[in-house]
């Protein structure tokens, strides 16, 4: 589709923001909305139902009903299978309507939201679709006398809480395996970022997903997410956003019924590149477009990059040559490669942060400022710091815009000690052509991810998450189905 036939549907989307609970649109209880405004022009894209707490007793009614009566679970796994698939199918027919709603919602490129986001989701759905009638239980090794079966079961009613940045693609790493494991689900998306699952849930009901499996509630986080963290009758939270929001859900699950609780909260991952790196070309490219890539609002992104000390001009000199392809954008434009950061909110934050680079003495080589305010939304060039050092808020802090802090090193040891150094531990990196450096380093790097020779190459079959205050448990792969199922042991006693 060509950029002005995106534009044109930009002029004529129409917006139902009304939540989705128990197979039906409706509004919030209490009939309170907000606008929700897109980052790309700033304009209302239309009202949204701001669910409370009223409405999270509704939906979890709902998805318990829909649990015990076993409309869902009790289905064959070749059922429940056709289901997912088919809803796989809808999202990927529906690519560039799903693609323009990210965009317009969140304020990334449209060529990666088209061709990128909607077809990782639409593939996510498919894999653990696939996966249903392929997971077999197990028969424990006991005396012949008994019979011990380890079984897995849905745990029940499973809220998912997911972020802005990645709005369809956090959302189907948390509902797809989550839904064929047989459980409920209830999607609470980013106040900022609600459309895309809205639209999700109505593509799940028209697949054949029995009303009241999968609800969609837009709101606040101290509302609508605080609401279910709180209630009695959820069974699990799936948690992709800030470590310190993170901690409170954990708190709240203690405070109720000790839910379980999954995370994946925030990274200031770390790339390291050694002197004897085999392709340099390939590591300047990498570092470059990993952390520009989707604004800089990954939390996985390599924002801290360390270069030894040999080689660390001619690395900057290469770096600095390929900012400029980073240039903000009209994100409706398919050439664009950075678009608009999520808010003013989120903008003002990035630009604290590089204003607080250059007071504790970061030399900013490139970017720094606001672009495109004639737009009327929210846009930051690509930023580039060098003479970072590992005290300075941007090498602690998560950002979560385009800002690049560069430190160097003489010692390899050192770099992964001063990488480690951080309460984050979700990826890093390691640049060098010695197998036996890359092994200790990756043995050593206390991250959930760590590449060699690359940065963020992906599949879903590899599980995602980190260490330390990164979050617990991992998305992707068939690990995640740990997270949404009970173990159950039934102990046979034969005569």
């Amino acid at each position: 589709m060509t950029t002005t036939l995106w534009h044109e549907r930009a002029k004529n989307v129409q917006i139902d923001g009304r939540a989705f609970i128990n197979g039906e649109r409706v509004w919030a209880r209490g009939e309170q909305r907000f606008d929700d405004f897109s980052p790309v022009d700033g304009r209302n894209l239309g009202q949204i139902a701001r669910c409370d707490a009223l409405d999270v007793d509704v939906a979890v009614a709902a998805a318990r009903a829909a649990f015990e009566d076993r409309r869902w679970a009790g289905q064959s796994p070749a059922k429940r299978k056709r289901v997912m698939l088919r809803f796989a199918d809808l999202v990927q027919q529906h690519r560039d309507e799903l693609a323009l709603l990210e965009t317009l919602d969140m304020g990334k490129p449209i060529k990666y939201s088209a061709g990128g986001d909607v077809g990782w989701a639409a593939n996510c759905l498919r894999w653990y679709g696939e996966a249903i009638d392929k997971i077999y239980d197990q028969i424990a090794p006991t005396a012949d006398n008994s019979l011990a079966l380890i079984t897995r079961e849905p745990v029940g009613v499973v809220a998912a809480v997911v972020p802005w940045n990645y709005p369809m693609l956090m959302a189907s790493w948390k509902i797809a395996p989550a839904l064929a494991a047989g459980n409920s689900v209830i999607l609470k998306p980013s106040e900022k970022s609600p459309l895309t699952a809205l639209r999700l849930a109505e593509l799940a009901l028209q697949a054949g997903l029995p009303a009241g499996v999968f609800n969609v509630l837009p709101g606040y986080g101290n509302e609508a997410g605080a609401a279910l963290a709180l209630h009695m009758d959820v069974d699990c939270i799936g948690f992709t956003g800030s470590t310190k929001v993170g901690k409170q859900i954990m708190q709240m699950a203690g405070q109720s019924n000790l839910k379980r609780v999954w995370t994946e909260l925030g990274g200031k991952s770390a790339n390291i590149v050694c002197a004897d790196c085999p392709d340099l070309e390939a590591a300047v490219k990498a570092a470059v477009g990993a952390i520009y890539y989707n604004q800089g609002e990954s939390c996985n992104a390599p924002s801290r990059l360390f270069v030894e000390a040999s080689i660390k001009e001619r690395f900057l000199g290469m770096a600095l040559d390929l900012v400029p392809n980073f240039l903000p954008g009209d994100p409706l434009d398919e050439s664009t490669v950075m678009g608009a950061i999520v808010d003013a909110t989120q903008m003002q934050t990035v630009m604290g942060y590089i204003e607080a680079g250059q007071a504790e003495g970061a030399e900013l080589l490139a970017g720094g400022r606001a672009a495109r305010a004639e737009s009327g939304g929210f846009y930051v060039e690509p930023t580039l710091f060098d003479r970072v050092d590992s005290s300075m808020r941007i090498a602690r802090e998560e950002i979560f815009g385009p800002v690049l802090s560069v430190l160097s090193f003489t010692d390899v040891d050192e770099a992964v000690r001063q990488a480690n150094a951080t309460p984050y531990g979700l990826q890093a990196a390691v640049w060098t052509a010695d197998m036996s450096r890359a092994i200790r380093a990756s043995r050593a790097l206390r991250a959930g991810t760590v590449h060699v020779n690359q940065y963020d190459n992906d599949d879903i079959t590899v599980p995602f998450g980190g260490y330390k205050q990164s979050g617990n448990g991992r998305d992707k792969s068939l690990h995640a189905f740990d997270k949404y199922t009970e173990l159950k042991t039934t102990w046979i006693q034969i005569d």
